[in-house]
This record gives structure tokens, C-alpha cells and sequence, in this order.
């Protein structure tokens, strides 16, 4: 996701990204203890995109 289409967003739609975010981080760190993905990469993108969000979330606030 692009920092510009997350600050659009109202807070209820970035809150429910990023809950839905780390629940794909989870299982993602889950799936690649038990090998089951290749790609380990993608851990990478979902991080940056949690970070994002709470960058933004917190923009809000102030």
C-alpha cells in the first residue's frame, strides 16, 4: 500500500487494515516456521505496511 491512498482513509478503515495486517503476519511467520512458503520477502512488505498504518493512525491523532 502507498502512504498516499492510507491517509485517505478514515480511522475505522485503517484500524481494520491494520488488524487484518497482522493477522496475515502471523500466520505468515507461522506458515514459514512449518515451511510452507518460499517467498520470505513478503514479511518485509507486510511490516513496512503495519508501519505505515500506525504512522498514519497516529498523524490522526494529533
Amino acid at each position: 500500500m502507498d502512504i498516499k491512498e492510507l491517509a485517505k482513509r478514515d480511522r475505522k478503515e485503517l484500524e481494520r487494515n491494520l488488524a487484518e495486517s497482522r493477522n496475515k503476519l502471523a500466520k505468515m511467520r507461522f506458515d514459514i516456521s512449518a515451511k510452507q512458503i518460499k517467498n520470505h520477502r513478503e514479511i518485509r512488505k507486510v511490516k513496512k505496511d503495519i508501519a505505515r498504518i500506525l504512522t498514519i493512525l497516529k498523524s490522526h491523532n494529533m
